[in-house]
């Protein structure tokens, strides 16, 4: 039998008392590795009820203890390292390299939260008129929560978490219930590290667990990452209710490569952008568009993906593994289906592979098309697999135009030696995060996730100082003091200081 997947309420993992469970399956081998509870909305309301009542004393900790906590947790991170990314390759499917990798991006913004110290200061103004101070402090909001996706079962959990507790909050995180082993490794490190009872609660599910976190009225904040019709539930369902959403969505991302680009880095970046993670990444660079005589690169794309080794994750060598189930599978490969009917060229097929010992794992190769055209499917879609799209424009300008007229804007990277080119496709690219000579430009945690467009709804990202922003908010005092031996002066009817 199966373990259960348990909840963690108040600081105590229980199981729960839900009628539908899923299992929780390897995507390399399709052994059941767990069972996920599909809670009730009353078990939300019971992990909501547990941090509710943890808030009053959390939000008086100090500043400096509160960091400690993250302090103590960063140092658990690093000493599970390998743990936390065996369970993720076994559920998720990234090699052991690139779980690393989620793990090790996450508790970036882990050692970010311990400088909360600075992050949450306010502002100070002194005699803004005559004898009055007037000063703004950032206070922790109350019971937040976080809903996150498959792809990234570490990064995404310690981009929410640690940052809105560490601001004075308490916090309710809804995993993916595709992945969820990962999420709760991380919650027992977040007790160990001594956050006190009721601070992280988890629950599990899927849409009555992310309705019943939308509705509920002691939620003042939702942080999401997700899919665009889930993400955008989420927002407007939320945002009904009256809460702070943040909600970070889909993606269709664009590498332009220039003719004077660095060949042998731009080969192996636009590969690896492509293709790590089997392509299930809001930033992969499903779109390649090669400028004048970058053209001429085609053949060495392809023979470029044909290096790239198709395993499971746990294989010496391997360099992308499964999707995360069956149903990503087939839709990958009904989609590559669509782009040869279209009309795009298929450079590189990589349906049906030879993965040697598992013969059962929801592999999909790397697959290149030529001569893709915005009509295609396989341009308008998220496609969330290892598809990448090549088009081909003569110019610069036409380049720019062609990622801005893309309804996304998560991410886009310029590939050239040109400063000039790189500062015009900066100043003018409609995009958030722009790479230059960088594939995938995720920041670090000192800026904050930026994704603009369709990829975003909210005003404020994850992580860094934006973050903060989002989890706090400003309350503003204006101050005068008198000394005992001050005689009042006439009443004032104006609401100007004086």
């Amino acid at each position: 039998m199966s373990n259960k997947v348990k909840l963690l309420i108040g600081g105590e993992f229980v199981e729960s008392r839900a009628t539908e469970w899923r299992d929780v399956i390897n995507p390399a081998t399709q052994e059941v590795l767990a069972q996920v509870p599909m809670c009730t909305a009353d078990e939300v309301a019971l992990a909501v009820a547990a941090a509710k009542k943890a808030f009053p004393a959390w939000r008086a900790t100090a500043l400096a203890e509160r960091a400690r906590v993250f302090l103590r947790l960063q140092q658990l991170i690093r000493d599970h390292m390998d743990e936390l990314a065996a369970t993720l390759t076994s559920e998720q499917g990234k090699t052991l390299a690139d779980a690393k990798g989620d793990v090790f991006r996450g508790l970036e913004v882990v050692e970010h939260a311990c400088s909360i110290g600075t992050l949450q200061m306010g502002e100070f103004a002194e005699n803004v008129a005559g004898g009055v101070d007037t000063y703004a402090i950032r206070q922790p909001l109350g019971v937040c929560a976080g809903i996150t996706p498959f792809n990234f079962p570490a990064m995404i959990p310690l981009w929410m978490f640690p940052m809105a507790c560490v601001c004075g909050n308490t916090f309710v995180l809804k995993p993916s219930e595709q992945d969820p082993l990962t999420p709760m490794k991380l919650a027992e490190l977040a007790q160990k590290a001594g956050l006190p009872p009721g601070v992280l609660n988890v629950v599990h599910g899927g849409p009555e667990s992310v309705n019943a976190i939308c509705d509920h009225p002691d939620i003042k904040a939702i942080s999401f990452v997700g899919s665009v019709n889930v993400g955008t539930h989420v927002y407007r369902r939320a945002s009904e209710h009256g809460k702070r959403v943040q909600a970070m969505l889909g993606a269709k991302n664009h590498a332009v490569v220039m003719p004077d680009a660095n060949k042998a880095q731009t080969l192996n970046a636009i590969a690896g952008a492509a293709f790590g993670a089997a392509g299930q990444r809001c930033m992969a660079l499903s779109v390649a568009v090669l400028v004048g005589e970058a053209k001429q690169w085609i053949p060495e794309i392809v023979e470029k993906a044909k290096t790239l080794k198709v395993s499971a994750g746990v294989e010496p060598g391997a360099d992308l593994g499964p999707l995360i189930n069956r149903g990503a599978k087939a839709r990958v490969e009904k989609l590559i289906a669509q782009g040869v009917e279209e009309g795009a060229k298929l450079e590189l097929d990589g349906r049906h592979p030879d993965v040697p010992g598992y013969t059962a794992g929801n592999f999909v190769g790397p697959t290149v098309f030529s001569g893709v055209k915005p009509s295609m499917h396989i341009y308008k879609e998220e496609i969330f697999g290892p598809v990448l799209c090549l088009v081909e424009v003569d110019t610069l300008a036409e380049a720019i135009e062609f990622v801005n007229a893309n309804p996304y804007g998560n991410g886009t990277a310029i590939f050239t030696q040109s400063g000039a080119a790189a500062r015009t496709f900066q100043h003018d690219i409609d995009v958030g995060q722009v790479g230059i000579n960088v594939p995938i430009p995720v920041p670090v945690p000192f800026f904050s996730f930026t994704g603009s467009r369709g990829s975003k709804l909210g005003d404020l990202g994850p992580y860094g100082k934006e973050v903060v922003r989002f989890f706090t908010q400003t309350k503003t005092v204006t101050s005068r003091w008198f000394d005992d031996e001050t005689t009042a002066g006439k009443v004032n009817t104006t609401i100007a200081l004086r």
